[in-house]
């Protein structure tokens, strides 16, 4: 059974960090899934371009829905998933991992839910605490051994793309509380919590957002620091996987105890 997969964002699109990779295709309800098994430290682990091997799919018509449910028929538990992402808090730098914890949801036109009524019914999910603990707290002690410049804890705003925001925009997002924004986290942390998935953000700020950048922003300087980033990335999540308990006592496995649930 595999019960760790990888979903790699923008600039994270090469499986080869694992051993041993293969191609398959998934076969869900909503579409197909191209995906990549591989092994690191004597695991099955997944692998899925989220944007595709090419950054062919933008933001916004991403499947996220056959992505996850996918990963679920595999038997995988446990999500981490990357994003590039931009600051609107200067005290989180270029460079710099943030774990979020919190999400705001400004994405408008994406299917959000695997529970629209029919076969599956109706289910209202608990989102107290979206991104599990558990994964975060096995990617600081990772980033902790690295030596990594990680803070564990953040409000990732998920704006619907593919444009950048405007400075107004950000300015809202600021008052409202949000850290960081990216195109990505949404819905997807929430379908993964839907199927009591353990997920978890890894948020790789490649630059100050619109109005606090001093330039405009451009997709080539978020893939020049996507670039810089990448060997710390592999190395951070290849190191927490030994961290990650095959146990969960997190509120993430709850979900599934809960009435009208589809396991």
């Amino acid at each position: 059974m595999i019960e760790i997969a990888i979903i790699g964002g923008t600039g994270v699109y090469d499986p080869r960090m694992l051993d041993n990779i293969r191609e398959v295709t998934q076969d869900t309800p909503y579409g197909k899934v191209s995906l990549t098994i591989g092994q690191y430290d004597g695991q099955d682990i997944a692998f899925i371009p989220r944007h595709g091997s090419q950054h062919s799919v933008p933001p916004h018509l991403i499947n996220y829905r056959a992505n996850i449910m996918g990963l679920k028929q595999l038997g995988v538990k446990s999500i981490l998933a990357t994003a590039a992402v931009g600051s609107l808090n200067l005290d989180l730098k270029p460079g710099m991992f943030v774990l979020a914890d919190q999400f705001l949801d400004f994405t408008k036109n994406r299917t959000n839910t695997f529970y629209e009524g029919g076969e599956l019914g109706v289910f209202h999910c608990d989102m107290t605490v979206p991104y599990c603990p558990e994964l975060r707290q096995s990617l600081t002690q990772a980033a902790q051994e690295c030596g990594f410049d990680l803070q564990n804890g953040g409000t990732y705003v998920c704006a619907e793309g593919p444009r950048f925001e405007t400075a107004a925009e950000i300015s809202m997002f600021k008052q409202l509380g949000g850290d960081l924004v990216g195109m990505t986290s949404v819905p997807e942390v929430c379908l993964a919590r839907e199927m009591g998935i353990c997920y978890a953000n890894i948020s790789i700020i490649t630059n100050y957002a619109a109005g606090i950048s001093p330039s405009i922003l451009t997709h080539s300087e978020v893939l020049q620091r996507m670039k810089e980033s990448t060997d710390g990335v592999r190395k951070l999540i290849l190191e927490s996987i030994k961290y990650i308990s095959r146990e969960r006592t997190c509120d993430c496995v709850k979900i599934l105890e809960q009435p009208g649930v589809n396991k």
